[in-house]
């Protein structure tokens, strides 16, 4: 009896590769489609960049104009280092939750949502995959800032230490959770929703006090920044910005703040999705 050799193929995946594999093809995926698409590197570069110049001249300019006024020159910097620090933090939370948020909104003006629901693809390794992306348009995007940040107006956002890590990894956790509760909310309530993608956040940044403390905001809307997390994170990154040491109970109120948004987030999204699939609602993008 003559036995019949296996024919040649590729080697079998074990579960945890071929999540990977899809994992890094959803993010490749939305890197074609950025490399291709030059006007999409306007959000990405041009806009963090106007945002870079325009607030750091208005720092530059109140600084210069209250030191001919005869005020204290170490205060009068301290104008251009808020507004500049802030700046770099603020686009570490926006385009991380920009680049998430549009990266599945491509999947609707492909018409690609029903191709996904027919793949193998797990709903965490499309998220993986598309938070990825996001990921590195964020560390470009942020780079791009603290380097004109640095060449034009000598602000190295190195300078606030370590204490830098754990507030970039708050802002990053804050932008993914915003940008799943939109993504929640799109397949929910359809194309309508969209424009929640690019105002979501702009209703948070001035309740934040990404440049100045929440004690300038009106008395009535002060509790309501004290309850979000990024207000407790800029914060953080203003006190390190000035020289302070480690911020650690703003630190602790951000982390706080950050898992019970995150926990909701997750909640909210899981239960709009399947409402999106009982109710058929995928027809939309088809």
């Amino acid at each position: 009896m003559t036995t019949t050799a296996p024919l040649p193929g590729p080697a079998l995946r074990t579960p945890a590769s071929a999540s990977a594999h899809r994992v890094l093809a959803v993010a490749r995926r939305h890197w074609l489609v950025l490399k291709r698409s030059p006007h999409r590197f306007f959000d990405v570069l041009v806009w963090p960049l106007v945002d870079t110049l325009l607030y750091g001249s208005i720092g530059l300019f109140a600084a210069q104009a209250a030191e001919k006024a005869g005020g204290n020159p170490s205060t009068t910097a301290a104008v251009t280092v808020y507004l500049l620090s802030g700046t770099v933090l603020w686009h570490l939370v926006h385009q991380t939750q920009i680049s998430l948020a549009t990266g599945f909104l491509e999947e609707t003006w492909s018409r690609n949502v029903l191709g996904l629901l027919a793949t193998p693809m797990r709903d965490w390794e499309y998220l993986a995959g598309v938070g990825l992306f996001a990921l590195v348009r964020t560390a470009a995007s942020t780079t791009a800032v603290a380097t004109l940040a640095f060449a034009a107006y000598a602000f190295d956002v190195t300078e606030l230490g370590i204490g830098l890590i754990p507030v970039a990894a708050l802002l990053l956790a804050c932008g993914w959770s915003v940008a799943l509760l939109v993504v929640g909310l799109v397949l929910r309530y359809g194309s309508g929703a969209e424009a929640l993608v690019w105002g979501a956040l702009s209703v948070v940044m001035p309740l934040s006090g990404v440049f100045y403390p929440v004690s300038t905001l009106p008395a009535a809307l002060r509790p309501i920044a004290e309850v979000l997390p990024t207000t407790h994170v800029f914060a953080a990154g203003r006190e390190l910005a000035a020289g302070k040491d480690m911020p650690w109970r703003e630190l602790l109120l951000a982390a706080g703040g950050t898992c019970v948004l995150i926990l909701f987030s997750l909640y909210a999204l899981s239960r709009m999705l399947r409402t999106f699939r009982r109710r058929g609602l995928v027809t939309r993008y088809s």
